[in-house]
């Protein structure tokens, strides 16, 4: 789903509107683990062009609705993150908004859901009261930082590291994920090396597509062969995406990619996996190049 002028604000306390967009990990090399038992990470993330919308409105107590396709089981209690942000920003003050979201991403999927809507909520509230954003951010989740930022980035550390990469070329992607719950603690406890090699200490400015997915084919995600062993299905959902030129898992899964050089193999391959697997969650769009 997409939002007119990227769901810019129509004036202080009006109605407006942000997307939450869907959180891709192109790339996930885990390259340690901290005392604390956080895992480190050297990760290319991007941000494609479908996701959630949240709203605002004025409104005397803070409030939050959902509706859409994948608003079965979302909660409106201070368990939602679009709320625990909110409580962030208000810093006990008291302000009211009426916040609606419009749930169009599978939740736990690894594509950073809960996340980009924290993200969404932030930036949002902050116009709407006109207050500044949090430094630690990260406390509602390591994915929030990164979900708060515009264009490809590189993620380290426990994902608070980010460096801005330089534009990617045109690229599409087919997003398919099978339904099924794959908790990240469980697939992080089963890698059995936590300390892989990072990407290179470099990434290049790329000059087309078969560049880029020449580079990409030489990384990794890590987490991929735990959680394919946990759920087998993730490894139907790449052969699904064998036409593609690059076919990948995103995060701790289950949500899987292809990389497509055009708008319409990509939306051609989404259709055939959806015609043939009605029952997965399919989308076609564009890597956000801001």
């Amino acid at each position: 789903m997409s939002l007119p002028n990227n769901g810019a604000p129509a004036g202080p306390g009006a109605a407006a509107s942000r997307m939450a967009w869907a959180k891709v990990n192109l790339t996930l090399h885990c390259t340690g683990q901290r005392a604390d038992g956080y895992h480190l990470l050297d990760s290319l993330v991007v941000r494609a062009g479908v996701g959630d919308a949240l709203h605002v409105a004025a409104a005397s107590d803070l409030t939050l609705a959902v509706s859409g396709p994948r608003a079965e089981g979302v909660p409106t209690d201070a368990r939602n993150l679009i709320l625990r942000a909110a409580e962030m920003l208000d810093a006990g003050a008291g302000q009211g908004a009426a916040l609606h979201l419009e749930k169009h991403l599978p939740a736990a999927a690894g594509i950073g859901g809960g996340s980009a809507d924290a993200a969404a909520a932030l930036d949002l509230l902050a116009a709407h009261w006109g207050v500044p954003l949090p430094a630690d951010t990260a406390r509602l989740g390591a994915d929030v930082p990164v979900c708060l930022t515009r264009g490809p980035q590189r993620m380290q550390g426990v994902g608070e590291i980010l460096t801005p990469l330089s534009p990617l070329p045109p690229c599409h992607m087919v997003l398919v994920n099978p339904g099924v719950d794959v908790p990240t603690p469980a697939v992080f406890s089963a890698l059995t090396d936590k300390n892989q090699p990072p990407m290179p200490e470099v990434i290049p400015t790329f000059t087309g597509f078969t560049e880029f997915i020449d580079f990409l084919g030489e990384q990794r995600n890590d987490l991929a062969a735990p959680a394919i062993a946990r759920e087998p299905i993730i490894g139907a959902c790449l052969e699904a995406l064998s036409d593609a030129a690059l076919a990948r898992m995103s995060g701790s899964g289950a949500t899987c990619f292809g990389l497509y050089a055009t708008a319409s193999q990509a939306e051609n391959a989404a259709h055939r996996i959806s015609s043939a697997a009605p029952q997965w969650w399919v989308a076609a769009a564009p890597i956000l190049a801001a």
